[in-house]
C-alpha cells in the first residue's frame, strides 16, 4: 500500500528539498529549504546545507561562529503561520477546533468556502486523507493561486482529494451527499440554501466569522432557516505558561480573539427543529420580533 500524500516528507533523514526549522538559543525560528551547494547565513556565522542532508531530525548544527541551531521539520502549525499569505490565515487554534468540533474524519466529503491562503485547506486535507474529498471555493483568483501553491508546497505535490474552484459557493455548488461544510467568509448566511441541499442528514455546518454581529446574524439565520438543529457558537483563546524552577506563571502575551466558530447539524428532510426550551431574556429582541417566545403569534418556547 502506498503512503498517504505527503507522509514521506514527514519522517526519515533530511533530504534535498525538505523544509527544516532551525531554532537558535533564544528560541527564534528560521525555516530553510535544503539545497545542495547552499548555506544558511546569519550575522553569527554560517553552515552548509550538506551538514543537515542525510541527518536525522533533532540534529544540532553549529555555525562558523559556534552558535548552535536545533534542526527539526516544521509542524503544520509552524508552516501555516510562516507561509506566503494572500488573505489572513486561520490560526492553528481555530483549525484544531474545526477538525474536532466539526468531526472531520478520514474519507469525509467536505466542502469549504473561503480558501484564503490555504491554511484550513491544508489541515482539512491531512485529516480526510487521500480517500476523502475536499472541494474548496474561493471568490478571488489571486487568493486561490496563493492557496494552491501553499497546499502543494506542504504536501510536495497536488493532493488527490482536493478540487479548487474560483467562484461563489452559492452560485457554483453542485456537490451532493456532503458530510461537512466549512464556511470562512463575510456573509455565510447567504449560503444556507445551497449548503442545506448539499449536506446529508446529520451532516455538520461549521462557520468561522470575525465579529459579534456576524456571529449573531449567522445564529439567527440558521435558526430561521429551519433545516438545522440549534446552533452552537464559541471562541477559543490560548495562553502559554512560563515554567522555570519555582517561577511558574502565565505568559504576559496570549493568542486571544481571532474569530468565532459556529456549528449546526442538518436535520432529516421534512423534520422541524425542536423548540428551544429556554426563553430569551426580556428585551433581547426588538418590538417587531414575532418568532418563538413572542406574544404576537409565535410559538411558545
Amino acid at each position: 500500500m502506498s503512503e498517504p500524500t505527503g507522509a514521506a516528507r514527514r519522517r526519515g533523514p533530511f533530504k534535498v528539498g525538505d523544509q527544516v526549522q532551525l531554532t537558535d538559543p533564544k528560541g527564534r525560528h528560521y525555516t530553510i529549504t535544503l539545497e545542495e551547494g547552499k548555506s544558511f547565513h546569519t550575522h553569527k556565522g554560517a553552515f552548509p546545507h550538506e551538514e543537515l542532508i542525510g541527518q536525522p531530525e533533532g540534529t544540532v548544527v553549529r555555525t562558523t561562529g559556534n552558535v548552535a541551531y536545533l534542526a527539526l521539520r516544521p509542524l503544520l502549525p509552524d508552516y501555516v503561520l510562516s507561509m506566503p499569505r494572500g488573505a489572513a490565515v486561520v490560526y492553528p487554534k481555530d483549525a484544531g477546533q474545526v477538525l474536532a468540533m466539526a468531526d472531520i474524519f478520514p474519507g469525509a466529503r467536505v466542502v469549504e468556502a473561503g480558501v484564503g491562503s490555504g491554511s484550513l485547506s491544508t489541515f482539512l486535507l491531512r485529516a480526510i486523507g487521500d480517500q476523502g474529498m475536499l472541494h474548496s471555493y474561493e471568490r478571488r483568483a489571486d487568493f486561490a493561486e496563493i492557496a494552491q501553491k501553499n497546499v502543494e508546497r506542504y504536501f510536495g505535490s497536488p493532493h488527490p482529494a482536493w478540487t479548487l474552484t474560483v467562484g461563489d459557493l452559492q452560485d457554483n455548488l453542485s456537490d451532493t451527499d456532503v458530510d461537512r461544510v466549512i464556511l470562512d467568509m463575510l456573509a455565510p448566511w447567504e449560503c444556507l440554501e445551497a449548503v442545506s441541499k448539499a449536506l446529508v442528514p446529520g451532516g455538520i455546518l461549521c462557520a468561522y466569522v470575525a465579529t459579534t454581529t456576524q456571529m449573531a446574524r449567522m445564529v439567527e439565520s440558521v435558526r430561521e432557516f429551519g433545516t438545522f438543529n440549534e446552533p452552537q457558537a464559541w471562541e477559543t483563546m490560548v495562553r502559554n505558561w512560563h515554567v522555570e524552577g519555582l517561577a511558574v506563571r502565565p505568559d504576559h502575551r496570549m493568542i486571544g480573539h481571532t474569530g468565532f466558530l459556529l456549528t449546526a447539524r442538518r436535520l432529516a428532510d421534512g423534520v422541524e427543529p425542536p423548540l428551544r426550551r429556554r426563553r430569551p431574556a426580556k428585551g433581547a429582541y426588538g418590538e417587531d420580533y414575532t418568532g418563538p417566545g413572542s406574544q404576537s403569534g409565535g410559538r411558545a418556547s
